[in-house]
């Protein structure tokens, strides 16, 4: 399915408008600059190991303008200081790879950062007399000078990425099966290893323009989206001289101040000038000569392709995205790129169940090499009733690219994503983003779901205050996305919207609940940073006590050992939470380490997918994450202790305190090891027979002995995450592989 077909008319609208957004504002769009808004450009830059130094020196920054303040009322003041000075003292000259530095000194101005690698175009390839017998549109006849009318569409890639590639008005997508958008927005199929030759010679080419797209299928935007298939330079400006220094930067000035810094992002032939004297970046380029990788792995995976140099090479068209470590990666099957002629690794992944399948190579200059990786599966948890799913992404959230429909659907199908919820939100401010594509495809599949994948529109209703909600396949778009933002008022509280939401029909779960470290001794206030508006899940165990939260996401990109201590005792208090993964992962963020990684499980966490799946959720019975305690506090996720059957307590009540056990409640699903028959014990005590919890059953309580816990058989085929109190820590355990079929 190409783009195009994605993009319906109100929905087309919004796009173009965060591209003026993103052309006028930059990566903020334009939303009030709270400090984690603010933090955006930098966040770019900074290595993620040094962001408690950066924040530790924005406290410093704000105490040292406001020393009589008690530190939490410092805390509303975080967006005050310089950032990019900040930035500058946090680096305390390292440069990251990414990074390009102009040093003012006293004297002179020097130019700091490693090297780029730009492409030389691949000779053309010598003219030949064309046999009579030979079709028109052989490879072998391909040249430029052949068919001038086609020229300009090459052209307008040959300066960066060499000859070949998509035109930019086409956004690249990923189809399901393995298949590729085709130049007309439709679907074509896989090619083949060898593309046969056309078997009758095409007619004359027409003079004038090529022909448009059929008209049935809508629209894409009229005009070109901001930031994709290019990627800008990072380069701080850092004065080390006592006075003032005039700097301009293309068409924008600034007068820095003495020991100022600057952080702008400039391309290849920006015009940098300083005190009147021009700064070059091409210095730092250096040519390479170039070649053609075609990657095909029958199935669309998640690519990234490295350079020796440690740079990252992607299709035309493609935004550039890096991941949390700063690995480059895109997705798609049976892809073209211009590579530099040096060593290469190339590797392809497929979500969790896949392994990675990697080769190096060192391609010939002007030549086309074919990589074919496919990733092997390690298991197959959709064939025992198991699917994954991300209940936490958002489509465009501000960042440095506008994020189309195909993003999304090249990102499931290439991470093999059962589930995606896409949600809508606002950032700063009162702009709720992806509100015309969540009310146009309200209650409706999104249009690249197909049979293995399926992905919704939802909502993230959001308070910094009290904790932001997500909320998955709602009826319709519900009267509020947000309080507490721009000036409005925290109320009404959190369970209002939960109330709303619900009443919609969506399932509902906080998100990314706490950041802060919170171990098992922390009185309530622990969880309360010098932050007050911190985005933590401060109304999360009084919401739950009302029955109004479904879920709660311990799979996430905060803490997990602290939002794992913290599920353990609501369900030690009773509350029936499921367990749910959300990554908050942001598609118009490309480089940005967990906001641009891909919308993907990290733990091997499979929920329940049937007709009924909010009601499977809300009844606890997610088959979920084995839960381990100490001591047995509720049994399964989302298990209420129970009395043992109505005959055991015929002995009295002295007897029923001191042989008192917690049984789990519910059938075969309560707990993913359990492989009896709970509702017939169920029946038997109904009849009057006294019946034991079962080996498996006393093993999800804590209480286990003997075999079960040295055999693995209970735990056959099922990955599962063990929360140990004592450590506050989660481990995850691979499955262990199915028994050989006799």
């Amino acid at each position: 399915m190409g783009a195009e077909s994605m993009l319906p008319g109100r929905v087309t609208e919004a796009l173009e408008e965060y591209g003026r957004l993103l052309d006028e504002h930059g990566i903020t769009w334009g939303e009030p600059e709270i400090h984690y808004v603010k933090f955006f450009a930098r966040r770019r830059v900074l290595p993620p190991r040094l962001f408690d130094r950066f924040w530790e020196l924005v406290f410093e920054a704000v105490t040292e303008s406001h020393p009589d303040e008690p530190r939490d009322q410092l805390a509303a003041r975080l967006a005050e200081p310089d950032y990019d000075r900040v930035l500058r003292d946090t680096l305390d000259g390292e440069l990251p790879g990414h990074l390009v530095a102009v040093r003012i000194e006293e004297e002179s101005v020097t130019l700091e950062g490693a090297p780029r690698t730009v492409l030389l175009p691949p000779d053309p390839p010598a003219t030949t007399d064309r046999p009579k017998d030979r079709p028109r549109d052989h490879p072998k006849d391909r040249h430029p000078d052949r068919h001038p009318e086609r020229r300009h569409l090459d052209q307008r890639h040959a300066d960066r990425h060499g000859k070949g590639g998509r035109p930019r008005d086409k956004p690249f997508v990923v189809l399901p099966g393995g298949t590729r958008a085709s130049d007309n927005g439709a679907a074509a199929a896989p090619l083949p290893a060898d593309p046969p030759t056309r078997p009758e010679p095409l007619p004359e080419p027409l003079p004038g323009p090529l022909p448009e797209p059929p008209s049935s299928l809508p629209e894409p935007p009229s005009s070109r989206l901001p930031g994709r298939g290019e990627e800008r330079t990072s380069l701080l400006i850092d004065s080390r001289r006592d006075e003032p220094c005039l700097v301009s930067v293309d068409e924008t000035q600034r007068l820095l101040p003495p020991r100022g810094a600057w952080l702008v992002e400039v391309d290849e032939d920006s015009m940098i000038i300083v005190d009147g004297e021009r700064v070059r970046l091409d210095t730092l380029l250096r040519p390479v000569p170039s070649a053609t990788l075609r990657l095909v792995a029958g199935v669309p995976c998640r690519w990234s392709v490295v350079a020796g140099d440690g740079s990252g090479w992607f299709p035309p068209d493609v935004p550039h995205r890096y991941d949390y470590h700063g690995r480059p990666y895109f997705h798609g099957d049976d892809l073209r790129l211009q590579v530099p002629c040096m060593q290469l690794t190339v590797t392809a992944a497929r979500g969790m169940e896949h392994d990675e399948a990697r080769t190096r190579l060192v391609p010939r200059p002007g030549g086309e090499h074919l990589v074919e990786l496919t990733p092997a599966r390690l298991y197959d948890a959709a064939a025992r009733g198991w699917y994954g799913g991300d209940l936490h992404v958002h489509l465009n959230w501000a960042g440095d690219l506008v994020a189309v429909p195909a993003d999304a659907a090249a990102a499931q199908h290439g991470e093999d994503l059962h589930v995606l919820n896409l949600l809508a939100g606002n950032v700063s401010g009162r702009r709720v983003y992806d509100r015309e594509a969540l009310e146009h495809w309200t209650d409706r599949d999104l249009p690249w779901s197909d049979a293995t994948h399926v992905a919704r529109m939802g909502v993230e209703y959001r308070n910094d205050l009290l904790g932001h909600i997500y909320a998955f396949a709602p009826r319709a778009a519900p009267g509020r996305y947000h309080t507490g933002f721009d000036g409005d008022a925290d109320w009404p509280p959190n369970a209002d919207g939960l109330r709303e939401l619900r009443g919609l029909g969506a399932l509902v779960g906080y998100s990314h609940p706490f950041r802060t470290p919170i171990a098992d001794g922390d009185p309530p206030k622990g969880i309360v940073s010098p932050v007050p508006r911190n985005c933590a899940a401060r109304e999360l165990v009084a919401d739950a006590a009302l029955g109004l939260v479904d879920s709660l996401d311990v799979l996430t990109h905060a803490s997990i050992p602290a939002t794992a201590s913290v599920y353990r005792r609501l369900l030690g208090a009773g509350n029936r939470l499921a367990v749910t993964a959300g990554t908050d992962a942001m598609i118009s963020f490309t480089r940005s380490d967990t906001q641009s990684n891909p919308a993907r499980l990290g733990p091997r966490l499979r929920a329940r997918r049937g007709r009924a799946d909010r009601q499977v959720v809300r009844r606890g019975r997610t088959r979920g994450p084995h839960v381990r305690h100490h001591r047995p506090l509720a049994g399964a996720v989302g298990q209420r202790p129970r009395p043992r059957p109505r005959a055991a307590r015929r002995a009295g009540a002295a007897h029923q305190r001191h042989r008192h056990r917690h049984r789990p409640r519910g059938d075969r699903r309560a707990h993913p090891h359990c492989g009896g028959r709970v509702g017939g014990r169920r029946a038997a005590a109904r009849r009057g027979r006294r019946q034991r919890p079962s080996r498996i059953q006393r093993r999800a309580l804590g209480q286990g002995r003997g075999p079960a816990h040295r055999d693995g058989r209970a735990a056959r085929g099922r990955a599962h995450v063990r929360v140990w109190p004592s450590s506050c820590a989660t481990r995850t355990r691979a499955p262990s592989p199915p028994p050989a079929t006799p």
